[in-house]
């Protein structure tokens, strides 16, 4: 899968198996990828995160910044 797009929503996998929908938000300055989780608003970086986790895929319908979405 390609690096996630800022403003595109991803389904999230988490260790646990529970499924997350998670906003990204884009890099920073450092390169750090910023994400949003939209069940609880809490904004976080990938550096930031104590447990594995992975993309499953972007959310049907979500079709980017680019698309006005």
């Amino acid at each position: 899968m390609a690096a996630p797009e800022a403003g595109r929503t991803y389904r999230i996998e988490l260790c646990s198996g529970e499924l997350r929908r998670w906003r990204c938000l884009g890099a920073d300055a450092r390169g750090a990828v910023w994400w949003r989780d939209l069940e609880n608003g809490q904004e976080f970086n990938e550096d930031s995160l104590m447990y594995a986790w992975r993309i499953v895929g972007p959310l049907a319908g979500d079709a980017g910044p680019e698309a006005g979405g």
